[in-house]
């Protein structure tokens, strides 16, 4: 019995044990069974692919018991024995690095093969390899992974978690994979890659140990849409990621049809860097030169801070050009770009009446210097030169309406330099302006400039006390160097330095100074000294016995100066006025009138007397036997001309007004507002005291009115003083009666307004019953840099950088009520020009003395339309009042086809043309499919 109840303990003692075990495992356990079973095996796998020995001790074992004991004993042993066999076979597959894994799922590892199964958004990084998929088989003894997606019916290609692998920078995605970590191939089948702006796809493709993919039935498409809109069909093609794709037969598919456009062999450059190579040309027709060859070179990548870009062209009939473009950059210092381009133009058959040859060439320099490179100098150019020949015979010119209507170019070079410490600055300007219609030019070179800011000669160093009235005494110095020529472009290069072209330097001191008369009014006296050094003068005189007029050049230095006195008051007047509440209620608070009037005279010494050698002049006989007297100046035709003739003792007046209403206001936060009635009202007028002709100057007034937010509302007019009187034909003439002196005020002269307008939806919508503070919407989508203006810069390229990138699609946006919200934006604007002035060819009216007047219009509308997404119109027109015809009138049409674009442009009037271009967005692709065609000039079809 006693025996019984022993065995009964221990029996009872073991249960009580397993139980206790059991529960301590299940209440670990059921925490997360799947996450915990990954991490004991992800702890194993592990240490077999490091190499790591097995720990000694990781457990307690002080408190097991006997069967606890012999329990971890019999799975250390196991384990030990799985470790030691899996150290092995990794070093014999040739895994040398760790290799991290994971799983969302679940995963399974099978010691007997050394595969790992994961399932549930699986990674595996090796190196700088990354798997991840769905469902990944990785087997340790031969080094291969394998991964696929699961089966999925919601999803578009019937498959969920497809593998996605990348190496590097290369990244691939796939339905299936298979990657061999020692070896480095691979075997894929549905690949997608992104190379640089394109896209690239294939039924199967293997991967060698050095990153090559070999594709057989691939597509190659610029078209970011998962169901692109176009592709190049590939046969087979082989892809160094990175660098380059080259594939075999190849052909054109538009919208899923394919098109018998089809090239034995090709590739396409995938290189982020710069890297030189082959520039492929355009062909067409033009028919004064035959076919031709252009745009077509080579292109040198230097470096990343600078290229060079040769281009050429030829044509069957013997008309030729050059071409050398360049870019530079460097960053925190400057920027530019620089081209050259050279024509020899051929016209007609040689040895026929109607064959002629050209020469002409064009040069353009843009140079930008960044202000941290230097804040105290600077250099900054913009060239843009051509013989007058060259837009003629350039086919990219031919039908341009903006460089047929540019009649005037304008290039320049400046560079400039202060020395703050001495309030000192030097700039150095070269100026060329160039007339393309007759082929004149003006050069300045060089235009020097140096200017010496305002000190105070006799301020004291270290004032003490009250500031002295003749420390308000500044002066300042400018001076300026010049060296011009007006001539043509033939004879600019064959000119003489001294007898054709026009030299001086001038020098202007200003002394002047600010005082306070009465606490009222300013005083502000002046002094202003102006000397110009000329190198030569012309004299004239008659020769009776040639019967005409001789000049005489002396070459030499010449000095010629002039000075004047000025002195000058003015103040302000202000006035209120307090509205009666009992009238106007409290919502005007009070009006501001502030008259501001001023008074200035002027002195200056007759510089036209023989003392000062300024003026000359000299007589002779005509004819008819009448004596005449010729004044001229030996310096008139000089850069900074002569002092004028007379002396001068001038009184200017001036007056002007503004008036201003504040009134409550709801939304300013100060509770008031202030509304200009009269932004400004003023007159001016003058009278020379020394003058023997015509002392009174015409009155001159001005007004103007900021009574809208965007616009503001200004007006000049003239009056004249002096009245018109009939001679004895009875033929007017302006005398020295004044117009009051007759009873009449001064006579309108006349004024010119411009107004300009833009009208939009958001603007209607807010006149009729849309809300006061809603803002206007930019409706600017546009991208990339203006390539409108001329430059040297690729407006292919530029356009093409703007490729494969996500768009939204064209899904119409609906209402709440879930009916289509019509959008149309749009523009309109609308310019309106009238000058009015004395017709003096018109009768003259001796009633009223006066001529009739006549008035000048100009009506010019522009406006764009974006019918819906990707639909643009332009449009811009107007009328020439004068002539009754229509102005410069042109539309355009373009349209975003997502990896497309194309454009459409009419010339209406004054002439007709039309040019249209049909051309992939990618830069890569943007010179090899491309649809261009001008008016009577080329069509023709560029594919490569």
């Amino acid at each position: 019995m006693r025996s019984k109840t022993v065995i009964f303990l221990l029996l009872a003692t073991f249960v009580l044990s397993i139980a206790s075990s059991n529960t301590s495992l299940w209440n670990g356990a059921r925490r997360s069974p799947i996450k915990d079973s990954v991490i004991v095996s992800d702890t194993l796998l592990q240490r077999v692919k490091t190499g790591e020995n097995a720990p000694k001790e990781d457990i307690d074992t002080t408190n097991m018991d006997s069967l606890q004991l012999a329990i971890y004993h019999h799975n250390k042993a196991i384990d030990d024995s799985i470790h030691a066999d899996s150290v092995q076979r990794s070093r014999a597959n040739g895994i040398t690095s760790p290799v991290v894994y994971s799983a969302d799922d679940s995963l399974v590892y099978d010691a007997l093969t050394g595969t790992a199964y994961l399932y549930g958004s699986s990674k595996v990084d090796y190196q700088n390899m990354k798997l991840a998929s769905d469902k990944v088989y990785l087997n340790m003894d031969s080094s291969l992974v394998r991964a696929t997606g699961s089966a999925d019916s919601t999803e578009e290609n019937g498959l969920r978690g497809k593998p996605t692998f990348s190496m590097g920078k290369d990244s691939y995605e796939s339905d299936t994979m298979a990657y061999n970590f020692k070896s480095g191939k691979g075997l894929i089948k549905g690949v997608y890659t992104e190379q640089q702006e394109g896209f690239l796809s294939g039924e199967r493709a293997k991967r060698d140990s050095s990153g090559v993919v070999y594709i057989e039935h691939g597509r190659y498409t610029t078209c970011d849409a998962p169901h692109p809109d176009f592709y190049i069909a590939l046969s087979r093609a082989k892809v160094r990621p990175g660098k380059d794709v080259v594939f075999g037969p190849a052909y054109l598919v538009v919208a899923d049809v394919p098109l018998p456009l089809a090239i034995p062999y090709g590739f396409f450059p995938f290189s982020k860097k710069y890297s030189s190579g082959l520039i492929m040309p355009s062909y067409g027709e033009e028919q004064d030169r035959g076919f031709y060859l252009r745009d077509g070179g080579y292109y040198f990548a230097i470096s990343d801070k600078w290229d060079l870009k040769l281009l050429g062209e030829i044509y069957t009939k013997g008309s030729w050009g050059v071409s050398v473009a360049s870019n530079y950059r460097r960053r925190y210092r400057h920027a530019g770009s620089f081209l050259f381009s050279y024509q020899d133009t051929r016209m007609g058959d040689k040895g026929l009446p109607d064959y002629s040859r050209q020469e002409s060439f064009k040069l353009q320099w843009s140079h930008r210097q960044d202000p941290k490179a230097n804040p105290f100098s600077s250099l900054s150019a913009s060239v843009n030169f051509a013989t007058s020949s060259y837009e003629r015979n350039n086919l990219n010119s031919m039908y341009n309406p903006q460089t047929l209507t540019q009649s005037t170019r304008t290039s320049s070079v400046s560079w400039s330099t202060n020395f703050s410490s001495i309030g000192l600055s030097l700039s150095t300007t070269a100026n060329l302006a160039q007339n393309m219609r007759d082929s004149t030019i003006q050069l300045t070179l060089p235009d020097l400039n140096i200017s010496l800011s305002r000190f105070y000669p006799f301020k004291r160093r270290n004032g003490v006390g009250k500031e002295r009235w003749y420390e308000k005494i500044s002066m300042s110095y400018t001076g300026q160097l010049s060296n011009s020529i007006n001539t043509t472009e033939d004879k600019l290069l064959h000119s003489n330095l001294i007898k054709n072209w026009r030299n001086a330097f001038q020098h202007n001191i200003p002394v002047q100074g600010n005082f306070t008369l009465f606490n009222y009014i300013n005083v502000s006296p002046s002094f202003n000294f102006t000397d110009r050094m000329y190198s030569k003068k012309v004299l004239r005189a008659w020769d009776s016995r040639l019967g005409k007029e001789v000049r005489d050049t002396t070459y030499g230095f010449h000095n010629v100066y002039n000075w004047s006195l000025n002195l000058s008051a003015s103040t302000k007047v202000y006035g209120f006025w307090t509205p009666s509440r009992k009238l106007f209620g409290d919502k005007i608070q009070a009006i501001r009138h502030v008259i501001t009037p001023t008074v200035s005279f002027s002195y200056a010494p007759n510089f036209g007397v023989r003392s000062y050698g300024y003026h000359d002049s000299y007589q002779y006989t005509d004819a008819d036997g009448n004596v005449k007297l010729v004044e001229y100046s030996p310096y008139e035709n000089e850069l900074y001309g002569v002092p004028g003739r007379g002396k001068t003792e001038m009184i200017t007046w001036d007056v002007s007004n503004n008036i201003e209403m504040k009134v409550k206001s709801d939304k300013d936060s100060t509770g008031f507002r202030k509304i200009s009635i009269i932004d400004e009202l003023g007159a001016s007028m003058s009278y020379n005291a020394a003058a023997d002709w015509h002392r009174w100057s015409d009155l001159s007034v001005r007004l103007r009115l900021k009574w809208w937010k965007n616009y503001t509302f200004s007006v000049n007019a003239q009056f004249a003083t002096y009245a018109y009187e009939l001679d004895a034909n009875g033929k007017p003439y302006v005398g020295n009666h004044t117009e009051w002196g007759f009873g009449r005020l001064p006579r309108f002269q006349g004024m010119s307004q411009n107004f300009s307008f833009t009208l939009n939806p958001e603007k209607l919508k807010k006149w009729f019953g849309g809300k006061d503070d809603e803002e206007d919407e930019a409706a600017d989508d546009g991208e990339g840099p203006d390539t409108d203006i001329e430059s040297n810069m690729d407006d292919d390229l530029e356009r093409g950088k703007h490729a494969a990138k996500k768009k939204k699609g064209n899904i119409a946006e609906t209402d709440e009520d879930g009916y289509m919200r019509f959008s149309m934006p749009w523009s309109l604007t609308i310019g309106y020009g009238i000058t009015m002035r004395e017709n003096h060819e018109g009768k003259f009216n001796t009633n009223t003395m006066r001529y009739p007047y006549k008035f000048s219009q100009t009506l010019n509308v522009s406006g764009n339309i974006r019918i819906s997404d990707g639909w643009n119109i332009n449009f811009s027109t107007g009328y020439d009042f004068e002539n009754h015809a229509m102005s410069m009138t042109t539309a355009s049409l373009s349209r975003d086809l997502h990896c497309f674009n194309m454009s459409a442009s009419v010339v209406l009037a004054p002439y007709a043309s039309y040019n249209f271009t049909f051309r992939c967005n990618a830069s890569t692709l943007t010179d090899a499919l491309k649809y261009d065609k001008h008016s009577g000039i080329s069509n023709s079809i560029l594919w490569y």
